[in-house]
């Protein structure tokens, strides 16, 4: 099993993540890393696509969590989306999603480099009710997003193995 670094703290996230963002004033931002071999076979919108689509904690959890929170989502099974999440600018091995609601601005940023899958997300407290919110929900976040790289990873494996079969 692929172990999965965390860092959190605007400070802790490297400077080539946050240039990705544009919320150079959050409030959070963690980061999430897992070394794999086949990090750079895939795209960044592709490993965003299997971490929060198709990883089964996130599959079953997070749409529902995050209308919860009241932030805003577009459509499910949109190309311009990511369960929800706006795909608000890309590159080949980068993306970045963003949704906000009356409270706060949320984005996440996807970094793919030669064996390591990164994801961060950072949160801008838009109203003091945005504090409260996030606090209940860090924590959840903060264990969850671990688990689903490891799923994300397996889901990677499983199609690179199928398309070896096919």
């Amino acid at each position: 099993m692929s172990a999965v670094s965390a860092a959190v703290g605007i400070e802790a996230v490297p400077q080539k993540v946050r240039s990705l963002t544009t919320l150079p004033d959050a409030d959070y931002a963690d980061l999430f890393t897992i070394a794999t071999p086949m990090a750079s076979d895939h795209t960044a919108e592709q490993w965003v696509r299997a971490v929060l689509e198709q990883a089964p904690v996130s599959r079953r959890h997070a749409r529902r969590l995050w209308r919860i929170m009241g932030l805003r989502l577009g459509p499910p099974h949109s190309s311009d989306h990511v369960q929800g999440w706006r795909i608000a600018d890309r590159a080949e091995n980068w993306l970045r999603a963003e949704t906000g609601s009356w409270y706060a601005t949320a984005q996440a940023v996807c970094l793919v480099s030669e064996g390591e899958v990164a994801i961060s997300v950072f949160f801008r407290y838009d109203h003091p009710a945005a504090r409260l919110v996030w606090r209940f929900v860090s924590g959840r976040h903060q264990r969850a997003v671990p688990v689903m790289l490891r799923q994300a990873v397996r889901v990677m494996e499983d199609a690179a193995c199928v398309g070896a079969s096919a």
